[in-house]
């Protein structure tokens, strides 16, 4: 595999840390970390999916937490005796998955379904954030001249 130096960017950049971390995170591949297996998806747009798939697991033996920027969905079965297998194909193991979320996404519900816990997101841009037209005065008289931002 390829490994990326990216100390040249801490060098040049002021006030991106945690996107330089993003990115960090993104190029680090570990093999241990398929499970449990999930989707993202985008439903509309400013709307967002996330599902895992938790066969075995019940709604009590799941956690969802947000914290800042970071969505943490961690699952324990709880120790109910001494079962005898003779094949176990359905995982019941600990995990714990987390996401980074963009700024200004919001968790806006889950829901656990025929083992699937669908968790919906929401991006909600303050109005203070979202562009906006400024009139412009010229100097000889008060005429206004609408500009046009881009989105």
């Amino acid at each position: 595999m390829t490994t990326f130096d990216l100390a040249p960017l801490w060098r040049s950049t002021v006030g991106f840390d945690r996107m330089i971390d993003l990115i960090e995170d993104s190029v680090r591949w570990t093999g241990n970390d398929n499970y449990p297996p999930y989707n993202i998806e985008r439903v509309g747009e400013d709307h967002y999916q996330v599902s895992l798939a938790l066969a075995g697991f019940v709604p009590d033996e799941i956690s969802i937490t947000v914290e800042q920027n970071l969505l943490t969905v961690e699952g324990r079965k709880p120790d109910k005796g001494e079962h005898r297998y003779l094949y176990q194909g359905i995982s019941s193991r600990p995990f714990r998955r987390t996401f980074n979320l963009a700024d200004y996404v919001q968790v806006k519900g889950a829901a656990f379904t025929n083992g699937m816990l669908k968790i919906d997101l929401v991006r909600e841009v303050p109005e203070a954030m979202k562009p906006r037209q400024i009139a412009i005065q010229t100097g000889n008289d008060n005429q206004q001249v609408e500009h046009k931002h881009a989105a």
